[in-house]
Formats: structure tokens, C-alpha cells, sequence
């Protein structure tokens, strides 16, 4: 278990406010659109995987699947608590990192589907990565909402983990040119690169409440 993924106790808790009570207007109602879309992943999740052909993108939905479902319940659980829920937070990993493959190669011009029958595994995924980006996301903006120290950390330990899910995906979709990732040429990405340069030495900072001019 790594340290960052460990769940402090309580700090900031208002000693005369029990914990099932430490939570802000603001923090209800963003944990409670975290749940309800945690729970439209899971279910989708189980929806795409009636049709999803290739075991490899089988293993990765169950897998996050189940990463998802416990996530929720730790979620779930500090949250009608506003304590630490009884199992650390978990770390998310990809079994096998492969490098990105560069560049673009002709295909076919895409379209809506006609009917179920056209429902691949490249929309498939495509949804899923789509789902998970957006939790990512959700999970970012609403953490700094929420008032409740231990609910708070529990929610942004998540992000990084929502993070590699949607590499993972991505790496499938990657491999198989579902995902096709273009590069600018040599000279532009050096000119990118080099655009920006460290600061050096001390800023020479306003004194406080002194007019600029």
C-alpha cells in the first residue's frame, strides 16, 4: 500500500458535529452526483459486456469492473459514516504497460451503427473510455467541495486510479488503431519542447496591500 493512498483520520471535524453530520451543503449534493454516476458506469459496464467479442477487453472490463464496485462501496460507506472506511483504499494496476504506437494509418470513414449488429468492440471501448475520463473529471472538480476530511481524501485518492483505467483503455484501443495518435514532425515537437524554460532565481514579490502603481 503506498502512503499516498492511505486515509488520514479526521482533522478538520467540528467537535460539537457528530462525523455522519460533518458534511457541507455543497459536499451532498457532489458526492451524491459521484454515487449516482458510479453506479451508471457499473451498470453500463454490465450492459457492454453482452457484446464485447475480444478477451483481452473482457478481462479489462471485468477487472475494472471490480476495481469500480469497491470503490463505490468505500465510498459509500465513509460517506453515511464521515469515517474512515473499514478497507484502505486500493491501487489500480495495468498487468501489462505496452508503449503507444505513433502515427496514423488509413481506415475506413466512421458512422453511426445501423443496428446491433454493428456494435464492435472499437465502440464498445470507445464507450468505456468515454465513461471513465468523464468520472476522472467529476471526481477532480467535486473533491475540493467537500467539507469532510476523510470523504474528501477518499474521493481524491480515486482520480490517479480513474486515470490509469483510462490508459488502459486507451492502450487496447491503441493497439488494435481503434485509436490512432498522430505526431507533429520532429521540428515542431522540439519547438514545443523548448518553448517553455524554468524560472530562475528568487520573484520579487509585492509587499501586501502596497498599490502596483
Amino acid at each position: 500500500m503506498h502512503p499516498q493512498n492511505l486515509v488520514q483520520p479526521t482533522l478538520n471535524a467540528n467537535p460539537n458535529v457528530t462525523p455522519n453530520m460533518n458534511h457541507g451543503g455543497h459536499e451532498m449534493f457532489d458526492v451524491h452526483e459521484i454515487l449516482s454516476s458510479t453506479i451508471n458506469v457499473l451498470d453500463q459496464y454490465m450492459i457492454f459486456r453482452t457484446f464485447v467479442q475480444s478477451q483481452e477487453l473482457i478481462g479489462i472490463l471485468d477487472r475494472q469492473y471490480n476495481f469500480i464496485l469497491s470503490q463505490y462501496n468505500l465510498t459509500a460507506e465513509c460517506f453515511a459514516s464521515g469515517q474512515k472506511p473499514h478497507q484502505e483504499t486500493a491501487t489500480y494496476m495495468i498487468p501489462n504497460i505496452v508503449p503507444p504506437v505513433y502515427g496514423l494509418k488509413p481506415s475506413a470513414p466512421k458512422k453511426p451503427n445501423q443496428s446491433l449488429a454493428d456494435v464492435k468492440d472499437a465502440g464498445i471501448s470507445g464507450h468505456m473510455l468515454g465513461l471513465i475520463k468523464s468520472h476522472a473529471s467529476l471526481l477532480g472538480m467535486s473533491c475540493s467541495e467537500i467539507t469532510n476530511g476523510t470523504v474528501r481524501r477518499v474521493i481524491a485518492s480515486q482520480i490517479q486510479h480513474f486515470i490509469e483505467m483510462a490508459y488502459e483503455i486507451f492502450m487496447f484501443q491503441n493497439k488494435n488503431a481503434y485509436y490512432q495518435v498522430p505526431q507533429l514532425t520532429p521540428s515542431d515537437t522540439q519547438q514545443m519542447l523548448q518553448a517553455y524554460i524554468p524560472a530562475t532565481g528568487a520573484p520579487q514579490m509585492p509587499i501586501n496591500n502596497k498599490p502596483l502603481h
